[in-house]
Parts: structure tokens; sequence; C-alpha cells
């Protein structure tokens, strides 16, 4: 039952904001993207209900993924959604495990799409010495929540690169 909650509005609004136009409804987080040089270590840009207020009641979240030459985004869970996942550039090897110890993966190409079930441990990890690769996430939760593995069982500052 840990789900978003169904609204009986339109859309949500915090009580600290007094002026619902058109900004309320707009994230400019992902001008990064364009602005800024490409990062050295993963990278991910989100738009959640933690960073974009509009989200809250509407059971969605985004985020942009981006994984210089030889990293990988480190086995995770997000326990409120599934994520949908499509490669924009580069390559990546994506996978995920079932509750029956099962591993499923896949290596993608330009264009393809991935489901990470919802709170099943998964990770992506571009292979690519050459080829920076960037992906889209989105999710069925305006907070999915994420827990990644390494730090949540080890707590060791253990280097994801």
């Amino acid at each position: 039952m840990a789900g978003d909650p169904d609204i009986l509005t339109d859309f949500l609004v915090p009580p600290d904001v007094t002026k619902v136009d058109g900004n309320f409804f707009t994230f400019t987080g992902m001008r990064d993207l364009i602005t800024s040089p490409p990062p050295t270590t993963f990278k991910s840009l989100k738009a959640t209900v933690g960073e974009f207020p509009a989200l809250n009641g509407q059971s969605v979240a985004y985020a942009v993924l981006q994984y210089p030459n030889g990293t990988a985004n480190p086995p995770h869970i997000h326990p409120r959604a599934a994520e949908l996942l499509f490669l924009v550039d580069g390559t990546l090897q994506v996978g995920f495990v079932d509750t029956t110890n099962k591993l499923f993966t896949q290596t993608l190409q330009v264009g393809d799409m991935f489901i990470f079930p919802k709170g099943l441990v998964h990770f992506q990890y571009n292979p690519d010495e050459r080829i920076f690769a960037t992906a889209i996430s989105s999710f069925g939760s305006a907070n999915p929540g994420l827990e990644s593995l390494p730090t949540t069982l080890f707590s060791t500052g253990i280097d994801y690169n």
C-alpha cells in the first residue's frame, strides 16, 4: 500500500505555494544537461516530488541517467515504482533479479527500452570504453524511492565506478 494516493482534485498545491500558474507546472532542473560538461562519474538528474512539487499525486517521476565510459548505476531498488528505461545514446548492460533469485539481463542499443519491475534489485552498466551512454527513466510514482544496496548493506562508501 506504499504507493501514490488517489487524489480528489486535478492537482495538489503545497501549503507554502500562494500562486499557481505555468511556473508551478514547469521544472527547469534538467537544464544542467545542456549547460554543464559531461560528468566523469555516473550521474542521475531526477524530477521526483522532492524536486518538482507539482508531481505530488500524479504518480509519475523522471530521471536522466548519464554513464561515462565503464561506469555503473550499482544494484538498487525503487520500493514504490517500476522503472521504464529508454536508451538515448551508447550501450548499456542492464539486469534485475526476481524473487526466485533468477537474473534477467540484456544489452541495450540506442532506441531500446527495458522495464525494471517495482521493488526488484536492478542495475545498469556502460561497458563501452569509448562511448558515453545516456538513458531516460520514467517511474510509476511521484516518489519511487531509492535504496542503493552497497550503501544500505555496507555503508562503506564503496566506489561505484
